[in-house]
């Protein structure tokens, strides 16, 4: 008797190639289901703090706030005037040289520091001066710039030494430590910011102690300043991408204070962090992908992969904004009086996570695959593009729900530049390996 066999199903050839592909590349899953792990945690964790941050402080006060921490964040780019790259690159591929990379980048943030105190007090000096005091804007940017960029070179030492499990609980325990002093914040202060940032100081201070003491590999320091002089350009370079991105990433928040005031500026704060809240996922497969093509650029040989590569960073983040914006459509309050007042305005910037996190996206190839002095060039195109547009924006609309919805538009045009710039800058991949 003739047995008659089924046709597998249509679906059954694309699961058998997922699943090769993820046996070909278990090394990589497994380290990508690490950091979303602590990716997780830190979502839960993080939400508590901005919950008992965003309602403690008035939304003047939280708009305040966070444009002081986001100067704080771009400041911090300047730290050893970008030796953390070299740093990081000796951790991935030489880690028998992390002793006398680890005592380059301490001399190199040594002689940084007057150079970003001096642009602190430029800053407060331009943005600041008339609203909050130059002790409370200090205060957030030493815990910024030195506390917790401490604390994150770190993690990036220990992704690159492949101890990606390590890495994320570090960032999980510095999170909760903001979050504990958050919540005591909320219940033990008077609630205004010049207390906010006495605990803000002690938290990251805090984190970036437990960072040195229980997470930094143990290394013997030594001072070669040959081997340094040769990485100072390839550092400098970094040192200004990674300051032109987070001026481009984090200026709009200067930006809407100046233009709109901080009430504007305390709403858009809270719509963008909950923007980023739903970016982690898609922030711990860039980490991983990034050491992938440190390796390898073979992967971005071919245009089906980059195509790819997009789709899943904008699906991902496009989702998550969605479930966000859904939760807070059935409960409107469950994260508190102030930000109840911007949840309804997130379904209006359905776009910009998925546009910003492919910038981010274009910014990591760049670096991964060593083009940083273009990387630093296209970066200082978007800075200067993002501040064109919403300059535009908020000059031409007064109506919140206008200027947000354009936003989407902003942050479109500047993924098509982003997109063009780099795929032009990473054109000829094939002909030079890395």
């Amino acid at each position: 008797m003739q047995v008659l066999h089924a046709s597998p199903p249509l679906w059954y050839p694309m699961i058998v190639r997922l699943r090769n592909l993820a046996s070909a590349n278990s090394a990589l899953v497994r380290a990508y289901l690490s950091l979303v792990g602590g990716s997780a945690g830190r979502l839960v964790i993080s939400l508590v703090y901005f919950i008992a941050i965003a309602n403690t402080l008035s939304i003047a006060e939280f708009g305040l706030f966070a444009t002081a921490s986001a100067c704080g964040i771009m400041l911090s780019r300047l730290l050893a005037f970008g030796f953390v790259s070299p740093l990081y690159r000796i951790a991935t591929v030489k880690t028998r040289l992390l002793g006398v990379y680890t005592a380059g980048f301490l001399g190199g943030m040594v002689a940084s520091a007057p150079v970003i105190a001096l642009a602190a007090w430029l800053t407060h000096l331009l943005v600041f001066a008339d609203q909050m005091a130059l002790a409370t804007f200090a205060k957030i940017i030493v815990a910024e710039v030195l506390c917790w960029r401490i604390m994150e070179i770190a993690v990036i030492v220990s992704y690159g030494t492949n101890r990606f499990g390590s890495g994320s609980v570090l960032v999980v325990v510095a999170t909760l430590l903001k979050t504990i002093a958050a919540v005591l914040f909320a219940w033990l202060s008077d609630g205004s910011l010049q207390s906010w940032g006495w605990y803000y100081l002690a938290a990251n201070g805090l984190s970036a102690i437990v960072a040195v003491v229980f997470f930094y590999p143990r290394v013997r320091l030594r001072w070669k300043l040959e081997l340094y002089t040769r990485r100072w350009v390839d550092a400098v370079s970094v040192a200004g991408a990674e300051m032109l991105f987070y001026i481009q990433s984090e200026l709009d928040k200067v930006l809407v204070l100046s233009l709109g005031g901080p009430e504007t500026a305390g709403i858009y704060a809270i719509i963008m962090r909950l923007v980023d809240l739903t970016a982690l996922p898609v922030r711990a497969f860039l980490t991983v992908l990034t050491q992938r093509l440190m390796r390898t650029s073979a992967m971005l040989n071919e245009v089906k992969n980059r195509l790819l590569l997009e789709g899943a960073v904008a699906a991902v983040s496009t989702a998550g904004l969605l479930g966000m914006a859904g939760f807070l459509w059935l409960f409107p309050d469950a994260l508190g009086k102030n930000v109840s007042v911007a949840a309804p305005l997130l379904i209006f910037v359905a776009l910009v996570p998925a546009f910003r996190n492919l910038i981010e996206y274009h910014s990591e190839l760049l670096y991964a695959t060593g083009r940083t002095v273009v990387r630093m060039l296209i970066l200082a195109t978007l800075g200067a593009m993002k501040a064109l547009l919403l300059a535009y924006i908020l000059g031409l609309h007064t109506d919140v729900v206008i200027w947000v919805e354009l936003l989407n538009v902003a942050f479109l045009v500047l993924y098509l530049l982003s997109a063009l710039l780099t795929y032009r800058a990473l054109r000829g991949i094939k002909k030079r390996p890395i």
